[in-house]
């Protein structure tokens, strides 16, 4: 009966240390609990950081105050680009009255002689 006992003991151990090796079942690979922040290659924009959100963990963020400030900073960014937009129609605009300009502008006296 000891021997018995022994043999069913080690028997035991062994399937233990098998596992513990990782030759029985093998556990499924783990996948992440979160996603990670995506965001694009381009240029970021206003709706970019509407639509970005981040991950909650135990010791995580106040998620009142990130989406406070992401929410200024997807107003900021509105407005820079609005202003960028705006001053590039400008100088756009000022560029072809330029251009008109000298194509309108009647030849000098230099540009006369010239000719002739």
């Amino acid at each position: 009966m000891y021997v018995v006992l022994v043999l069913a003991a080690l028997g035991v151990l062994f399937v233990v240390a098998a596992v513990a090796a990782g030759r029985g079942d093998l556990m499924a690979d783990v996948n992440p609990d979160r996603r990670p922040v995506e965001l694009p290659d381009r240029s970021l924009r206003a709706d970019d950081l509407e639509l970005l959100r981040f991950g909650v963990g135990f010791r995580g963020y106040r998620m009142d105050q990130v989406d406070a400030v992401l929410d200024r900073l997807a107003v900021e960014l509105a407005q820079r680009d609005e202003l960028i937009a705006a001053l590039e129609a400008r100088v756009a605009a000022e560029l072809k009255q330029e251009a008109q300009a000298q194509v309108e502008a009647p030849a000098g006296p230099h540009e006369a002689q010239r000719d002739e």
